[in-house]
Order: structure tokens, then sequence, then C-alpha cells
């Protein structure tokens, strides 16, 4: 592989590392600014509640890693029953790290002889990895952050706009993140 295409590659594991972390610094974001009291509050018809919306987000996280790349340590599960904001938060920084070196090792091609197959669940089909899986596990998550900002908005605890208009601002969730320049630079 030439030198050039290492390059390459290696911004590609660095940028899905680096857009993933931003994805978590959301989640966290949200969990921060949540009303406590919404936590375990009964949501309307047959719905989770946002503690298990959370505790979904990082157990499936721990189902990728363990599935994709089986020799990682996985982070211990959520029970949504008995889960505090602050074991959620531990529990998704702790998943998130697992995925971001997930990540980076499914980015840096050969090396280590892994296959490097995205395994979302016993039964779907691996996918090679790449771009397609890092879209999928964020569009995973986008979906459920969509879900707790409406869900606390119904049950009468809105998220404050820092919050909720926070999550948007990826210059501000970059330097939070401490990386440099601004976002897709590769310093």
């Amino acid at each position: 592989m030439a030198a050039d295409q290492r390059n390459v590659d290696a911004q590609r594991g660095t940028s899905a590392v680096r857009i993933f972390a931003i994805n978590e610094r959301m989640n966290q974001a949200l969990i921060e600014h949540l009303d406590p009291a919404a936590w375990n509050a009964k949501p309307p018809a047959k719905t989770r509640t946002l503690a298990a919306i959370f505790t979904h987000m990082h157990n499936v996280r721990c189902k990728w890693v363990r599935l994709t790349a089986p020799h990682l340590k996985t982070p211990a599960k959520l029970n949504r029953a008995h889960c505090t904001p602050r074991q959620a938060a531990a529990g998704l920084a702790a998943s998130a790290a697992s995925c971001e070196q997930m990540l980076s090792e499914a980015f840096t091609p050969g090396g280590d002889g892994r296959d490097h197959l995205f395994v979302r669940d016993g039964w779907s089909q691996p996918w090679p990895v790449g771009p397609e899986m890092l879209c999928y596990m964020l569009a995973h998550e986008a979906h459920h952050r969509g879900q707790v900002c409406m869900l606390a908005h119904q049950l009468g605890f809105p998220l404050p706009h820092r919050a909720s208009d926070g999550i948007w601002n990826w210059e501000k969730l970059w330097r939070e993140c401490g990386f440099p320049g601004p976002p897709g630079f590769h310093g």
C-alpha cells in the first residue's frame, strides 16, 4: 500500500473516531441537561422511559463491539430499571471509548490480520467496515436522541435550548472534545 493511501486511511480513521466522539458529547449533553424527574417518568403509550432509551443505546453499542471486535473489552451492560443518569453517563462514556477503538481499528487496513466486518446483530448480515458502519451507528443514536428530546417535552420537562440546540453546534462540541482546529481539520 502506498504511503499516500495509508495517510488517507489514517485520516479516515481519525475522522471516524472524532465524529463518534462528537456523537457521544451530544448524548452526554442531553443527560446533563435533563430534569432528573423526567428520567423514569412514565411516558405516554407504550414508549420507553428516558432511562430505557439511554441504556438501550449503551447496550446496543456493547453488542456492536462484542460482535464486531470481540478482542476489545466490552463494558458492562446497564439495567434500564435501575440505571441512574450518572450510571448512564458513565456507561455511555465507556461504550463510546470501546466504539472509538473499534472504529479506529476498522478504518486502519491490514496489519492486524482481522477481517474487519461490522456485525450489527446476530441475525443480520455482516458488512465490510467503512463509512456505512459509522453512518449506521450515528443514525441509530440520532434516532434515539430525537426520541429523548421529544419525550422530555411530552413529559413536561423540555430540554433547555442550550442542550436541544447545542447538539447542532459542532464547532463548540469539537472544542469541548479537545480536537484541534475546526471540524474536518486533520492536524
